[in-house]
Parts: structure tokens; sequence; C-alpha cells
């Protein structure tokens, strides 16, 4: 297939064991050439990326920090971040990529995501080395359903042993992930019987953020997929707009829990690097948000 910002390759879906379902949405593996510097925006994110590659490196780049970056890595881990990012690349990339939620991921790689919040790290760089030594047989693996089947192995063989997450920190993400960030921390904070301070440290413990950082993410989430629809939401006529009339992003802005239009841009230059519009004209970054 040709990839719509300048790669050509192809893309398998892996389906997880039914057991690991609850912690990862699926597996995507890739080979992809770009003859040329392939430069891809990535949004911010309340999630976790894993790539395990075998093939050219890759730079992850935070304009912010380069301490926060990577450079020259076919393998890394990103924890959830709050700003865009952007990865560099160029000759025949191959390898698999997993999305998982923060907790989840907290509980596969064995380590509270504070520790690589807004950070890319490679994988040799990370704990016990068993992403890296997984890294080496999905190379040697003779298809894409024999690197999924070591995947599952490897990801149930890891939940077997992980120590349990905070039931109370599980239930405050089920909380802000089923309002879509509408919960404010205050009431969270009261139900599971914290002081708001207490919560806050806690959560961004475990997951790498604030909660009310999480909770603008995952409102910018909900958004960000209605974009990547496709052209689903053009912008309503000018006047349409200012008679408050459904449609266009004033309207998307109120589904999604933003105050207004100018609430939903400025998220949108913040974690996406551009406004809904220039997105929706087509430059979308490369992983879902």
């Amino acid at each position: 297939m040709d990839g719509a910002d300048g790669g050509t390759g192809e893309m398998v879906v892996g389906v997880p064991a039914i057991r690991l379902r609850p912690f990862v949405d699926r597996y995507v593996g890739y080979r992809e050439w770009a003859a040329q510097p392939l430069v891809r925006r990535e949004v911010a994110g309340a999630f976790v990326v894993v790539i395990l590659g075998w093939g050219a490196p890759l730079d992850v780049v935070d304009p912010r920090s380069a301490e926060r970056s990577a450079y020259g890595v076919d393998s890394f881990v990103a924890g959830t971040f709050d700003a865009y990012c952007a990865t560099r690349t160029v000759g025949m990339g191959e390898g698999v990529e997993l999305l998982l939620a923060p907790l989840a991921a907290r509980r596969i790689l064995g380590l509270p995501l504070g520790e690589l919040a807004n950070r890319a790290v490679a994988v040799e760089h990370l704990p016990g080395g068993w992403l890296d030594r997984l890294r080496c047989r999905l190379a040697v693996a003779a298809s894409w359903s024999a690197r999924f089947a070591l995947l599952d192995a490897a990801l149930a063989a890891r939940l077997a042993t992980a120590g349990p997450v905070d039931p109370r920190l599980e239930w405050a993400w089920r909380r802000l992930t089923d309002s879509g960030g509408r919960d404010g921390v205050g009431p969270l904070a009261d139900e599971v019987g914290w002081s708001r301070r207490h919560f806050t440290v806690r959560f961004r413990q475990e997951v790498g953020l604030p909660p009310k950082t999480v909770a603008r993410l995952l409102r910018f989430h909900r958004a960000y997929a209605v974009l990547g629809a496709g052209p689903a939401v053009p912008a309503a006529p000018v006047g349409a707009q200012r008679s408050g009339a459904v449609g266009g992003w004033a309207d998307l802005a109120v589904r999604c829990g933003y105050y207004d239009q100018s609430h939903l841009i400025r998220d949108f230059r913040e974690f996406a690097g551009d406004t809904p519009a220039a997105l929706l004209a087509g430059s979308h970054s490369s992983n879902p948000g």
C-alpha cells in the first residue's frame, strides 16, 4: 500500500488472545519504505506507545527538550505525553506497534509511568531487558502470525507476575475515560477518599500525567477521533457559526466537552501542533490519538 504521508509498505493488524484484550486492543505490524527522510508529527496522548522494530532507525523528537527525545532507535517506549512530537526516518522500517492504556502499561512494563512521562526511551535502557530480547525474537520470526503469537506469550507472562494497580486509581481512570474527561478532579478525589493533592500525586506517579491534564487529553482524543474519520465535520458557514447553529467547529467543541470553539482550537494547537481545520485538510499524524 502507499502511505498517505510519503512512505510505501504494508500494515498487518493482529488480534491479541482473548485473555489479553482487556489490556491490549491490537497489534500493528508494519513494513514501510521511505526513499527520502519521512517526518511525521505525532499527537499528544494519554496512552503509551511501544515500538518493537528491527529495520531502519528513527528519531523521536520532543521539540521542547532534546533530553526527552530518542535518536537512532529502532525500538522504544514513549510514555503518556502532553504535547506533540515528531518522528523522522529513512530507509526500510519494520516492526510492531502497540498502544497501551496507562494502567495496562504500568502492569506490563513493571514501572510507574511517572518515570516515562514525556519521554521516549530505547528498550535496551528499560529494566530487565525483556523487551529487547522480545524484539530480537520478533525480528527472526517467520511470519506476522508467529510474531503476534510471541507477543501473546510474552505479555501474558508479564501480566501473570505483575503486581496489582491500586483499585482506586483504576476506578478513577474508568470514570475519566467513561466521561470523556468531563469529571472534575475534586469529585474524583472525594469518591476515592483522598485529598485532592494526594490523589493528584498518586495519579501522576502511576499514569505519568496529572488527572486534569489527562482529562484534557481525553477530550482532545474524542475530538481528534471525529476529525480522523474524514471530512464529516466541515466548518459551518461563518454566519451559521455566529448564530449558534448546529454544525462546524463550535458544535464539535460542545459535543466533546469544550467551553467553546476557541478552547477546542487552543487544545489542538497544544496537543497536535495545528488547528482542526489544518488537520482536516490533510496534515494528520500517524498515530490515532
